[in-house]
């Protein structure tokens, strides 16, 4: 009996104990953040006729249509125009902080928050990025993306140091409890207080057992649960730093890794979709599909690249017939890690391709971070200290006071980060 469930012990055991891909995800919260960052920079001159009161598709239109579908933003509480540029600036701010890793279990709340009330406010200005950035704001909520290259990775291995130090001089030693979490303490009191006032105005639409990401479980459910667990963590790691710590860390991974896995299937049904419908047109199985979007002049943001692709026969059935081949090769090549990589090196390539031919910067940055959950470990940490020396030699002064990167890494002690 015990011969068969041993790999069922150790798979548990491996899912529980730590968190899979810690830098895979970190390159997810990285990437995600910054291409929505750069999105909502972009266009802030426009974005009063993109997602605010001068746009074509109006806020009663908009508040009719969430009223059906119930997909949720908050730009449907109130149409004045200081709402939603409070709104806006929380998305550039979340975006911005997220990229950093600041208090990265809040932000990632509030980074979700801002790209669904945008998104949602104006679901017809869409494309297939933003809906990547849409599932991906959903799931970073659920992964430890905070863990490597990120502020509060940075100050967890500065508390462990200066801990150290003390045990080693006759102080405290790592095991005492930390100093209190003001910065925290404040976050997480005026996240209660927003949502308590936002359940006090009633007219937020959100429920607490429907309309929300699951059936039966309402946004406000959601939201309160989320502050709610980061309350407890934080009381549970500073003053039940034994079993109870280990109960939801091991909580914490199996979520982490769930979510991990999710993202991955959802990368490879992106593109067997993407690759089994493309079969299905005549213009793929000619092999002249690409040949019409190099001739629209929405999608020639440089005519002459355009004029010379689309005017060669052969490139255009060559990258016609490409195309198809990666999208529907690529889920299989998870089986060969060296193919895997060949093919996903290709793929990035075909989104930079696109992104300059095309005029399409963000739609290809979103896949490309998407792609990233697949990058090797090796890979990233090699790519994470060549950037460290480069920013030593920069900042020789600030690199000295920063404490080296371990493999060991715990998530921050704090509050809400």
């Amino acid at each position: 009996m015990s011969a068969p469930l041993a790999p069922l012990a150790r798979g548990i055991d491996r899912v529980t104990r730590s968190a899979l891909g810690r830098y895979q995800t970190a390159v997810i919260r990285i990437g995600i953040s910054f291409a929505w960052l750069c999105f909502l920079l972009r266009e802030w001159p426009n974005r009063h006729e993109m997602y605010g009161p001068d746009g074509p598709w109006s806020w009663d239109m908009a508040r009719r249509l969430t009223a059906d579908n119930h997909a949720f933003t908050a730009l449907v509480w109130s149409d004045s125009t200081l709402w939603f540029e409070t709104v806006y600036a929380l998305a550039i701010v979340s975006s911005a902080l997220l990229m950093l890793g600041w208090r990265t279990r809040t932000m990632s709340v509030l980074f979700m928050i801002g790209v669904l009330s945008l998104q949602n406010r104006s679901v017809f200005l869409g494309d297939g990025g933003d809906n990547v950035i849409h599932l991906l704001a959903l799931y970073t909520v659920l992964t430890r993306c905070g863990l490597v290259w990120s502020l509060d990775a940075r100050s967890a291995r500065r508390r462990r140091t200066e801990a150290a130090d003390d045990g080693r001089t006759g102080g405290p030693g790592p095991g005492a409890p930390a100093g209190l979490d003001v910065t925290g303490i404040l976050l997480w009191a005026g996240c209660g207080l927003a949502l308590a006032v936002t359940e006090a105005l009633g007219n937020s639409r959100m429920s607490w057992t429907a309309d929300g990401p699951l059936p039966g479980l309402g946004w406000s459910a959601v939201f309160w649960g989320l502050w709610l667990v980061q309350g407890l963590w934080w009381c549970v790691r500073r003053y039940a730093p034994g079993e109870p710590r280990t109960v939801l860390d091991a909580f914490a991974n199996l979520a982490h890794n769930a979510t991990l896995l999710v993202i991955m299937a959802e990368v490879c049904l992106i593109y067997s979709t993407a690759g089994w419908y493309k079969i299905q047109g005549s213009r793929w199985q000619d092999g002249t599909a690409l040949y019409y979007p190099l001739h629209l002049d929405y999608f020639s943001p440089w005519p002459e690249l355009s004029d010379i692709l689309g005017g060669n026969s052969v490139i255009v059935l060559l990258l016609s017939y490409g195309t198809v081949a990666v999208q529907v090769a690529f889920p299989f090549t998870l089986l060969n890690r060296r193919a895997k990589n060949v093919l996903l090196a290709v793929m990035m390539c075909e989104h930079l391709g696109i992104a300059v031919t095309l005029g399409l910067p963000f739609f290809s940055l979103a896949m490309i971070v998407a792609d990233a959950v697949f990058l090797p470990t090796s890979f990233l940490r090699r790519v994470g200290a060549l950037t460290g020396r480069a920013r030593d030699r920069l900042l020789p002064a600030r690199a000295a006071s920063i404490p080296s990167q371990r493999e060991d890494e715990e998530s921050p002690r704090s509050l809400v980060g």
